[in-house]
């Protein structure tokens, strides 16, 4: 437990295992809130007399959200205790979500989805806060097994929400969501350190800060082009498999298309072994080892969608060199003020994101359009020439 003595100095308290654990669960939960509805956005168009589109655009201001969050909500953590801000963050989502299974018509639906969204950045927050906490030479293991359990939210939301979906109903299981959101502001409250953040620079000139970093910091810069590419990559190939699978000669249905998503596991593996690697032979090393394999996976599997075991193996490398490269990658934007490196991760992630969202729209467009092998190439030159970038800017200090 936290002692007064140690919230008036302001010392870092270090970050106990189960702690860190904690925040990889919290991480997860957080991450999957806005998921959930998207296997049952049928049942939902239903139920409140909408067309399926509608509920769509509804559901989409989820990731509108979380761009919010992550320019608004995530610096927090650099000013105010970690106990304080993810408790409140997990507060008002359980409220959210309680008021969503209520919702009778699709305006408020999006508008209690921006919230949630919002408040789904506290992954990237406890990110943050393990960057700030965790001791040096443990930083990326720290950061590894926060990470884990975003990559674990985001497959966690979309599974576990359309299976209780099919049990119990699409509101009941928005409640089982708000309960475990419920739960988790109670253990943040209980568990997380109250240190307080030695951020100096107020709050609006902290956001006003948010794109000078790109350009004052050559590591930042560096991390958020190679992000930026390796995750429009990312999101270009599973945008691009959704769309090729549904389509003839496959027509596959949602069911059949959402199992592939369990290649994602090995995402999760893979960003837990690639923190302790990185503590121990460097960001630079683990980059570009994780990008040569995810780089050579896309290259073939965009020759082997017809051949389902193989496109597995090639999705299960593919996205755990890109989760590897990540942790490596977000551990030198959190090392650039290990003091204060909220603002510097709420940065990167804006970046991250919209080059994710980029790769979306592409990869439907591409897939549609060009077809498949065209997409995914093209996804594995992005990941070569994140490769690139990383070679020429030389070793990360």
């Amino acid at each position: 437990m936290n002692t007064a003595l140690e919230v008036r100095s302001g010392s870092p308290v270090p970050l106990r295992p189960s702690v860190v654990w904690f925040m990889s669960l919290a991480a997860a939960w957080g991450t999957s809130t806005i998921y959930p509805l998207q296997p049952a956005i049928a049942d939902v168009a239903a139920s409140l007399g909408s067309s399926v589109t509608a509920v769509g655009v509804a559901l989409a201001c989820g990731p509108v959200g979380y761009l919010v969050g992550l320019a608004l909500l995530v610096p927090l953590v650099d000013r105010l205790s970690p106990r304080a801000v993810v408790g409140a963050l997990f507060g008002v989502m359980a409220a959210a979500l309680a008021l969503n299974a209520v919702v009778s018509g699709v305006a408020v639906l999006a508008a209690v989805m921006v919230v949630i969204g919002a408040c789904s950045a506290v992954g990237a927050a406890l990110s943050s806060v393990a960057g700030r906490l965790a001791a040096a030479r443990r930083r990326a293991t720290a950061l590894g097994i926060v990470t884990s359990g975003i990559a674990a939210g985001i497959l966690a939301g979309r599974v576990v929400g359309g299976w209780l979906a099919d049990q119990i109903g699409w509101r009941a299981m928005i409640l089982v969501f708000a309960g475990a959101c419920g739960l988790i502001a109670s253990g943040s409250l209980l568990l997380l350190p109250s240190t307080r953040g030695t951020a100096e620079r107020g709050y609006l000139a902290t956001l006003r800060s948010l794109p000078v970093l790109l350009v004052r910091h050559p590591a930042m810069r560096v991390a958020a082009i190679r992000g930026g590419l390796w995750f429009f990559a990312f999101c270009a190939v599973w945008a691009a498999l959704a769309v090729t699978l549904s389509e003839p000669p496959y027509s596959y249905s949602a069911d059949q298309i959402g199992l592939f998503a369990v290649a994602g596991l090995s995402g999760i593996a893979a960003t837990r072994v690639a923190g302790s690697w990185t503590d121990r032979v460097g960001a630079r090393t683990v980059i570009l080892v994780g990008l040569v394999v995810a780089g050579a996976a896309a290259a073939v599997a965009g020759f082997t969608v017809g051949h389902t075991v193989v496109t597995l193996i090639c999705l299960a490398l593919f996205d755990a060199g890109l989760f590897a490269a990540q942790v490596a990658n977000q551990s030198t934007v959190l090392a650039i003020d290990p003091a204060g490196p909220a603002r510097y991760n709420s940065a990167y992630m804006l970046v991250y994101f919209v080059g994710g969202s980029l790769g979306a729209a592409f990869g439907a467009t591409a897939a549609d359009g060009l077809g498949w092998s065209t997409a995914v190439v093209t996804a594995a030159i992005l990941v070569a020439i994140a490769a690139i970038v990383t070679l020429v800017a030389g070793r990360d200090r």
